[in-house]
């Protein structure tokens, strides 16, 4: 269902939002924007709410879950990967990780932003462009660098 969004321009929302529909079995509200393409591994573990923006290449790696929730802006490239592989070399070819991934409302992830498995964002947080969060990012909160940390509180 991603291939038949990549297809689409983005001035054509309203099919957008069908296809968005039909591959996260979700409706999705009339104010979510997406520019294609976007990649997803699944789709159905994937939920939005109103008022998201998703810029063009955004990763949904969502075996373990995927929470956007309202007045979230994912920048150009973001990676949400919810599952890894266990760090045990002996297991490593045979088990999957997982755990989900929440952004909260009114958060900003910016540009080639990674985002792994069991992260939180909190609500009007920033990520910067090109972190790589592996823990919770709090509420008003900037993140930045590999591995992100809190480099600021938000007044």
């Amino acid at each position: 269902m991603a291939e038949q969004i990549n297809t689409l321009a983005y001035a054509q929302q309203e099919e957008i939002h069908e296809r968005w529909s039909e591959l996260t079995g979700q409706a999705v509200d009339e104010t979510f924007n997406l520019i294609p393409p976007v990649y997803t591994d699944h789709g159905v573990n994937i939920r939005v709410g109103r008022n998201v923006f998703v810029n063009q290449g955004c990763r949904f790696n969502d075996v373990g879950g995927i929470q956007i929730d309202d007045d979230v802006m994912l920048g150009p490239n973001v990676s949400l990967i919810t599952s890894g592989h266990p760090l045990d070399p002996a297991q490593r070819r045979t088990g999957i990780t997982s755990a989900p991934i929440r952004i909260e409302r009114n958060a900003w992830i910016g540009a080639s932003a990674v985002i792994l498995e069991g992260v939180t964002i909190g609500a009007d947080a920033v990520v910067a462009a090109g972190a790589v969060v592996t823990r919770d990012v709090p509420a008003r909160s900037v993140a930045a660098g590999v591995p992100a940390t809190v480099i600021k509180k938000i007044d």
